[in-house]
Order: structure tokens, then sequence, then C-alpha cells
């Protein structure tokens, strides 16, 4: 390891703030040993998810966005957890959708994720379901932080628990806590033991030999200072990317700076560097949601950043929530093309597809023959999301990273879907959050162009 790494493991573990910016990293690192506090509740979460079962729920539905649902979407597709969905899209056509999947909901239990318990879009999911299912609180599960709006509502509505989250651990950082833990037991995944590995890496993690959060820190953060700011995540097995996306870019895309994370794509290119998810046994995946947490720290003290913070991801909320309080019906007019933004592109960018629309199979594949042809055509690295899951992941670093982006917002109009107990419905939100968005990234001077899915292709 190089010099200094022992010095960089040993303020981390001393919950050193001036190891980055000084200011409250230290309020942020309850992290660091949460595996082994989740272990001493196995037997609680086993119990739970039991009852539940016994209850005779069949299917669980998670209503959550970024760090409440992106570690269980990963933890779902690589156990290959058939009766879990995770819902993290306003747009109706996929809220439609889910619903008749599940045909009758008398047997689906509802999980209803936000740290905060603000987060508008898990509220506007749990308000529909709980119209659906007819007010029953044994159906509803909260998992939140403690003295939130969503524990007083979940108390006040009789759901049938409510998990009480760690409130030292930012949300991108929960994967191991509640957060991640109780979608876990519910997929009927062996706790003990995906975190007895997950132990195993905080205690490796410990050292100044051969530390593997510490040494991916540092290529992390050498990387950055070399130059090579693109972060391969290779190979991607259970979508591992969309996770680890997340906790790089709301993590170092700040003043400026910041690592870009572009899942499965090439490394030729003299501004990127390939890192290997190492997840051969599903079971290896908790510790390898620490390693990178771990890393992702190392990695800012090396940056020079607040690797806890989120600074610009207020900025669409904020624009969003003006859109929706306005009455008018957000407007999406087409502006510029993909032809005209990538005719500003120069060696060192990256492009970013941002997909308003429901995320199908068919969506996902329209969205990388795009991504193939800017390959082709351009030599830049390419990513995508699905809007508004992006903005609680990766769109912290479009606003507040470096100003390499190219950003294609894709839009549709589709038919309206009623909120209980709002003026406003999912088609209108969806649409809010897209021009919400648009706005931000415009007043930041990004370079940016809005096209209508049907023209696409």
């Amino acid at each position: 390891m190089a010099v200094g790494t022992a010095h960089l493991v040993e303020r981390i573990w001393a919950r050193d703030a001036g190891l980055w910016t000084g200011t409250d990293e230290d309020r942020w690192l309850g992290w660091l040993e949460e595996p082994s506090r989740m272990r001493e509740r196995v037997a609680e979460l086993e119990s739970f998810a039991s009852l539940a079962r016994e209850a005779g729920f069949v299917d669980v539905v998670l209503a959550g966005m970024g760090g409440s649902s992106l570690a269980p979407e990963v933890i779902r597709r690589t156990f290959e957890a058939e009766s879990f969905h995770v819902l993290d899209t306003t747009h109706p056509d996929a809220v439609r959708a889910l619903e008749e999947e599940l045909g009758s909901l008398d047997h689906t239990l509802f999980l209803v994720a936000s740290k905060s318990g603000g987060t508008l879009e898990t509220r506007s999911h749990m308000e529909y379901f709980w119209e659906k299912t007819g007010g029953r609180g044994e159906q509803f599960v909260a998992i939140t932080d403690p003295g939130s709006g969503l524990e007083s509502t979940a108390r006040e509505r009789g759901f049938r628990a409510v998990w009480d989250g760690e409130a030292t651990i930012g949300g991108r950082y929960s994967a191991l806590s509640v957060f991640g833990m109780v979608p876990a037991a519910l997929m009927g995944i062996d706790l003990d033991r995906l975190l007895l590995r997950a132990h195993e890496m905080v205690e490796a993690c410990r050292g100044d030999v051969g530390n593997p959060g510490a040494e991916l820190g540092e290529r992390l953060g050498s990387g950055w200072l070399e130059g090579r700011d693109k972060v391969l995540i290779n190979p991607n097995p259970g979508g591992f990317g969309l996770w680890a996306e997340q906790l790089i870019a709301e993590s170092t895309g700040k003043e400026g700076k910041g690592l870009v994370p572009v899942p499965g794509e090439n490394d030729d290119g003299s501004d990127r560097q390939f890192e290997e998810v190492r997840v051969q046994d599903p079971y290896e995946l908790g510790q390898e949601f620490y390693r990178w947490e771990f890393a992702t720290a190392a990695a800012g003290a090396l940056i020079g950043i607040n690797p806890f913070d989120q600074p610009n991801v207020q900025e669409a909320k904020d624009r969003t929530g003006e859109i929706l309080s306005s009455g008018e019906e957000p407007r999406l007019e087409p502006e510029s093309s993909l032809d005209e933004l990538l005719a500003q592109a120069k060696e060192g960018d990256y492009f970013c597809l941002q997909a308003f629309v429901e995320p199908t199979p068919q969506a996902e594949r329209t969205i990388e023959a795009v991504r193939e042809r800017v390959r082709r055509e351009q030599g830049i690295v390419t990513t995508a999301g699905f809007g508004p899951r992006y903005l609680h992941s990766t769109g912290q670093l479009h606003k507040g990273g470096p100003g390499s982006g190219l950003f294609l917002q894709v839009v549709d109009d589709p038919e309206e879907l009623e909120i209980p107990g709002s003026d406003f419905g999912f088609a209108r939100l969806i649409k809010a959050q897209a021009a919400g968005d648009f706005e931000a990234l415009k007043e930041r001077g990004r370079r940016v162009a809005r096209v209508n899915w049907e023209g696409l292709g």
C-alpha cells in the first residue's frame, strides 16, 4: 500500500472530520460498525419476516428512492427474489403495471422506506396504495429515522411495524442497516451468513496492510488526481452498478470535482479507471457493499471533499415544488436535439441519458442503442438513468460535479393517475420533476437537450 494509507485508515476509524473538510463528517460514520449491530438483530429481523409469511403475505412492495431503494433492488436481483418489487418511479404507467402484476392486493405487504420521512415520491406511493388497500395498517411497514413525519404517520395508522434507522448513517451508506436488511429478511435471505461476510470485511478494513476498502479508495482517489475520473464498474452482477453509482456520484460529485461512475463501459480511454465487482457468490454482496463504502470515504479524503453531504440535490426538488405549487401544467417542449448536443462533445466528456419514461425492458434496449451510437460516434463514456430515480442517485454529480456532462432528457406524455389527498397526480408529478431538473441543469450552465421519447430512435 502507498505511503500514508495506514494514517488514512487510522483517521477514518478515529472519526477525524479533519481528514475530509473538518465540518460534520464525524457525525456520519455510523455505517462503519453497522454490520456488527445488525448481526445482533438477526433473530428479530428473521422473526418479523417469518410472522409476515405466516400472516399470508406473498408479495412485498418497497416504496423508496435513492439509498432506500437501490440496495434492496440490487439484493433482489442478486438473490433473484421474484416476489419482491421495488417501486422507485413516479411514472403512472409503471404504478399501473405494478398494481396489475400484483392482482389482488390482499396478500401484499408494503414497505415504505424514507430516512427523512418526507420523500415526495415515497409518500405519494404510500397514499396511493393506502387507499387501494382500504387503509389496512397491517399491510404496511415503515423504515425511517426516529422522529420523522413518516414514523408519526405509521404509528397513527397502525402500521404492522416501524423500523428505526440509524441517524448517523446517510442514505447511500445504509445498505447494511435496516434499510437493506429488513427487505433482505423478507426475501428469505440467510442474514447471519450475509452479515458474517460483511463483518469479515469490516475487520479487514481496519488493517494497515491488505486493507481491501482502503486500497480501492486509494486507487479511486489517485485515479481522480491523475485525470482518470470515469470509474468503470465491471462485471456488474445483480445490477451492483445501480447502487455504486449513487454511492460514488453523490459522495464525490461536488465543488466542481467528482468521480463519474460508468457501469458496463469499456476502459479504452485515458480518462478511465477500471474496478471489478467481487460478487462470485450472492452472499459476498454484503462485504462488497462495505468495501465500496469504505473506499468511497477514503477516496473523498484524497479528492478533498465531504463524502457524506449532498449540497446540490435540493435544487431540482425546489424547482419541482415551485412548478407543482403553481398549479400550472409543466411544459416539456423539445429543446435542441441529440445531434446538436453531441456536436458539443470533446475529449473527457461523458454523455448522460435521463429518461422520464416507464422503466421497461424495451425502454432499456432503446436507451442502450442510443448509448452505443454515442460511444461509436464520439468515443466518450455514456451513462443513463430513469427519472426520477437518478435524481436521488447521480443528480448531485450532474449539478455539483465537473462540467463535463452532456445531458439528454427524454420525456413522454402519460395518462394521469390520481394521488389520493394530493392536488396533482403521478403524470403531473413526473413532468414537474423533469422540468425542475432541466432548469436546474441549465442554471448550472450544463449542456442539455430535451427530446420526446417517440423521436428518440
